[in-house]
């Protein structure tokens, strides 16, 4: 009875042993497949690629810039008296040679006509002189006149042109004061207030200065560059404030206005300062902008963004497809073979989320936008960009120059 219980016990005891094993060996298969099937994944790491693209690239600069009209005209009283006669509204457009201001007239009238008497009267004098030698010479002639007679003659006829020339002078300058009694502007443009009152003495002797006028249909831009700015610019072969009928493109402005709105028109720039202050280390620039409805205003201040620069067919990559390390900046690069290759590159200037690469990469190669984390060098990657997000773009702008107001151009 109890070899018979041992020989059960036994039996049982090789059947457990045998569906452990048979356990262990299914576990140990799964795990194997799980552990194949993870490492196939991590072999064949998923990316998202894009081409690399060739654009123009427009490079801006910003600055502080201040309104200047492009005239501005100081009338003044040439000639002293009382002022008589305002004939215009305060602020109002004039015509050029508009009558502004009259001042009183009558001693210059008086003056005037004084000299045009005397004038009357040397030319008598003159015609007397010449009659008189006309018949001194056949006198002399025939010896019936001596030369003292003759030179006489002469001298009075020329004594009596000298008096008509200079009563003539007299007579031109008497008109020309009386004259600038009638005040007139001398270009068409806004006018201000009137800076004396009727009644004022003006002039030498008193005021002279009796209003200013404007003209702003065409404005000048005034800001200021660095020395920087210069250099950077000749090393681009860009002469700033010349155009160059070689380029495709001009350096123009545009501004922004008081409500951040960006002006409608462009100005373009057409001086330079040929020196740099040495207080700010910045030259003064400047640039013509059209104004047909007098929106802006002379001596206000605005945000200036001029074009630098234009560079044509530059390569252009995402930002978030750049790798920087202490070594320089590198991307990886896909082969025809769907491996992965670290190509480092020279970086340009940023054009928004893209960023300019001046070497290292060629026209429509491959690379990888994102996915990249667990790239290595010769890796072979599978390709899905069906989740790829495109960046957007915008134009390139420099880092802004921060100016003082004192260093701008003066008027």
């Amino acid at each position: 009875m109890k070899g018979l219980l041992r020989s059960k016990g036994r039996i049982i005891s090789r059947r457990k042993i045998t569906y452990t094993l048979i356990a262990l060996v299914i576990a140990g298969t799964a795990a194997w497949i799980i552990t194949h099937r993870n490492t196939h994944r991590e072999i064949t790491p998923v990316v998202a690629t894009i081409p690399v693209t060739q654009q123009d690239v427009n490079i801006y600069g910003e600055y502080v810039g201040r309104i200047r009209a492009q005239q501005f005209v100081e009338i003044r009283a040439r000639v002293e008296g009382f002022l008589e006669e305002m004939l215009f509204e305060e602020g109002t457009y004039v015509k050029k040679n508009q009558v502004l201001f009259v001042i009183n007239q009558e001693q210059y009238r008086a003056k005037a006509d004084k000299v045009r008497a005397q004038l009357k009267k040397d030319e008598a004098q003159e015609k007397k002189a010449q009659r008189d030698l006309e018949r001194i010479r056949p006198l002399y002639a025939q010896n019936a006149a001596s030369q003292l007679d003759l030179d006489n003659a002469i001298a009075a006829y020329e004594s009596a042109q000298a008096s008509v020339a200079m009563s003539e002078a007299d007579l031109f300058q008497a008109e020309q004061e009386l004259g600038y009694t009638i005040v007139r502007s001398p270009i068409a443009g806004n006018i201000s207030e009137r800076l004396v009152d009727l009644g004022t003495l003006v002039g030498t002797g008193g005021k002279s200065l009796l209003a200013t006028v404007v003209k702003s249909d065409t404005v000048l831009v005034d800001f200021s560059m660095t020395a920087l700015d210069y250099l950077k610019s000749k090393e681009r072969n860009v002469n700033i404030g010349q155009k160059d009928s070689n380029r495709s493109w001009q350096p123009y402005i545009t501004i922004t206005l008081a409500d951040n709105t960006q002006y409608p028109y462009q100005g373009l720039v057409d001086f330079a300062e040929p020196q740099v202050d040495p207080r700010t280390g910045t030259f003064s620039v400047r640039a013509e902008m059209p104004n047909p409805n007098r929106v802006l205003l002379p001596g206000q201040f605005t945000k200036v963004r001029l074009l630098l620069d234009v560079i044509e067919n530059a390569i252009t990559v995402p930002q978030k497809a750049i790798i920087i390390e202490k070594g320089g900046a590198y991307i990886y690069v896909l082969r025809k073979d769907n491996t992965v290759e670290k190509r480092f590159i020279e970086l340009g200037p940023e054009q928004g989320n893209y960023t300019v690469v001046e070497r290292g990469l060629a026209a429509n190669e491959q690379i990888v936008a994102e996915g990249y984390h667990k790239l290595n060098p010769g890796m072979k990657v599978r390709i899905d960009n069906s989740k790829l997000t495109q960046p957007t773009n915008t134009t390139v702008t420099t880092q802004p120059v921060k100016t003082d107001s004192t260093s701008l151009h003066k008027d």
